[in-house]
């Protein structure tokens, strides 16, 4: 069975999240997801055809805690290719039945096993072949591939019509199945790196035993064939240079009758890392890609990568020093995470303003994928849940170069960083940290310039605010933090005349604290300059977290003593208005988008 994405529990009611809960101990980074309003979750959602067909699509197992007919009427429509389905399950809100519906490829029944297991009951298990052999021939362990599915539903067909088999090759996995067999059996299982060559009485699997090595040339160096690999700044001469990537490896395998499937890792020099070409090969050929690095005394490329990077028994099939590939065969199915290294990752998300559901879907999938993460204790506790293998590196919230820098520490030696911030990452947040930090140590540390960075946005303190109230900031606005720590007041109080000089409706974050309670007076001084005392402010707090409280009041009413350091103030321009919305006297506000 293929590795999976941690599944998604969809619960629809309180009365199973007892239940949930037990299934989610089963699932390292597994999450519960529930209706939005009817109980506190992981996840919240407002529909669930909508959500159940979004996990699907996106190749999420589901565990759905509900009737069996509701999951099927709404996946129903998605369902079209049974070889990549997910597993999909429905589980009774009392634990007391697990019904595996999709995914009999990918797995369906050995989650439904396990979680039956967990909840004491049996598992109702529909497919002939598990049910006639314990186990299902079709869907081998992780580390080894089917050759060919529609041969291996023949196949199955005819063992369930009477016929028996052998087993050629190291499948351990078949142990203890149930399987008729027999030394003189027409049919055979066959585990082999080698090509499939199309008869109808093998079932063929292919165990991941195979590493290519490929010795991309430096930028600059000399190549007398037409296999020059080097790093290009070209996009389109990038791509070509991955698709040759792919294309000579695919050669070393025919040329040796080996199998595309047994394909287990593509093997780069390190200095390649930020080559995105690289990327591009692995994804064609569909493997990870990793990294080593050879000494002087591992001769010369690119046997010397694989002498450097492999950690067990091989050989070597193919050593193409011109081409620059080298092909190792090892005897079993080896793990790509015990080749080289990776490359290691840095993404800098932001949280939003606090509820689950105001993060982007892609702020989570970094967390599920990170090894580590960093960021202010509170932001880290408010990124949760975590896996218990995850490390995390919380700080005092006033540490954010040193964090940054432990980040690329971290990155560079190929493990997943994900560094945390509220609201948005880009907005008086730690990607401009990040970024701070890589410029300064990029030119003295290579491998700082190798990590993978990506900044995920997210839902800023004043956009949350904002949406609560109506639309404040539906015209020209800007964003100024009143806090003079990392910049004089003199120039806030600068900034502070120019925007409101120009009309700008201004959102104040950092607009107070112990250490400054003067500030936001003289701030609102300069601004009452120029905004009469009716100018319309909205002061949200804590919104998108427990607690939050939304104010509409006048630039007149409002007083310093309104406002603490949780408290984004947003300060409308001269043509920002306001109407009761008629719900316990509240008001929409919104900024016109026409100026006069």
């Amino acid at each position: 069975m293929a590795r999976l994405t941690p599944p998604a529990i969809v619960i629809l009611g309180a009365g199973a999240l007892e239940t949930a809960r037990r299934i989610r101990m089963l699932y390292a980074g597994c999450q519960v997801h529930a209706l939005q309003g009817r109980v506190e979750a992981d996840v919240s959602y407002t529909e669930l055809r909508a959500h159940l067909c979004d996990l699907y699509a996106r190749g999420t197992p589901i565990i759905a805690l509900c009737a069996a007919g509701i999951v099927i009427r709404c996946v129903a429509p998605l369902l079209s290719n049974k070889g990549v389905e997910p597993p999909v399950l429905t589980v009774a809100e009392d634990g007391s039945a697990v019904v595996p519906l999709l995914g009999g490829l990918a797995g369906v029944n050995v989650m439904a096993r396990e979680i039956a297991a967990a909840l004491n009951v049996s598992p109702a298990i529909t497919t002939s072949g598990e049910l006639r052999f314990g186990t299902c021939v079709l869907n081998p362990p992780e580390g080894y591939a089917l050759a060919d599915i529609a041969q291996g539903k023949r196949f199955v067909s005819d063992l369930l019509a009477g016929e028996s088999t052998r087993i050629e090759g190291e499948a351990p996995w078949l142990d203890d199945a149930q399987l008729p067999r027999s030394e003189s059996a027409r049919l055979v299982i066959r585990v082999t790196p080698r090509a499939w060559d199309g008869r109808d009485d093998e079932l063929v699997i292919h165990p991941r035993s195979v590493v290519a090595a490929v010795a991309v040339p430096s930028p600059g160096a000399s190549s007398n064939t037409d296999t020059d690999l080097a790093t290009n700044s070209d996009p389109d001469t990038q791509t070509t240079s991955g698709e040759r990537i792919a294309a000579l490896v695919h050669e070393a395998l025919n040329a040796h009758g080996l199998a595309p499937l047994s394909l287990a890792a593509l093997l780069i020099p390190s200095e390649h890392m930020a080559n995105p070409a690289l990327a591009d090969a692995a994804a064609s050929l569909n493997v990870p890609l990793r990294f080593a690095q050879a000494g002087p005394e591992d001769g010369e490329p690119p046997s010397n990568l694989l002498h450097a990077a492999l950690r067990v028994p091989y050989q070597t099939l193919h050593d193409d020093a011109e081409a620059g590939v080298a092909l190792a065969l090892a005897a079993l199915a080896i793990d790509p995470d015990t080749i080289g290294r990776t490359r290691g990752r840095l993404t800098v998300i932001g949280l939003g303003p606090g509820s689950a559901e105001l993060m982007v879907p892609a702020a989570r999938t970094a967390l599920n994928e990170a090894t580590d993460i960093l960021g202010y204790e509170t932001y880290v506790k408010m990124a949760g849940p975590l896996r218990a293998d995850q490390r995390v590196h919380g700080t005092d919230n006033r540490e954010e170069m040193q964090r940054a820098r432990h980040a690329f520490e971290l990155a560079s030696t190929g493990r997943s960083v994900v560094m945390v911030s509220s609201g948005d990452p880009g907005v008086f947040a730690m990607a401009a940290a990040v970024l701070e930090a890589l410029e300064e140590g990029a030119s003295t540390n290579a491998d700082w310039r190798a990590v993978q960075l990506a900044i995920v946005p997210g839902v800023s303190a004043a956009m949350a605010t904002a949406a609560q109230a109506g639309a404040p900031l539906g015209h020209d606005f800007c964003m100024l933090s009143l806090s003079d720590n990392l910049k004089p007041w003199s120039i806030i109080e600068k900034r502070l005349r120019h925007a409101a000089e120009a009309d700008l409706v201004m959102a104040f974050y950092n607009p107070i604290s112990r250490a400054r309670p003067w500030q936001l007076d003289k701030a609102l001084d300069i601004v009452r300059e120029y905004r009469t005392a009716a100018t319309k402010v909205v002061l949200g707090r804590d919104i998108g977290r427990a607690g939050s409280t939304l104010r509409t009041i006048t630039l007149g009413e409002l007083r310093s003593s309104d406002v603490d350091m949780r408290t984004m103030v947003i300060v409308g321009s001269s043509t920002t208005r306001a109407f009761a919305n008629g719900i316990d006297g509240d008001e929409w506000v919104y900024t016109p988008r026409w100026y006069q």
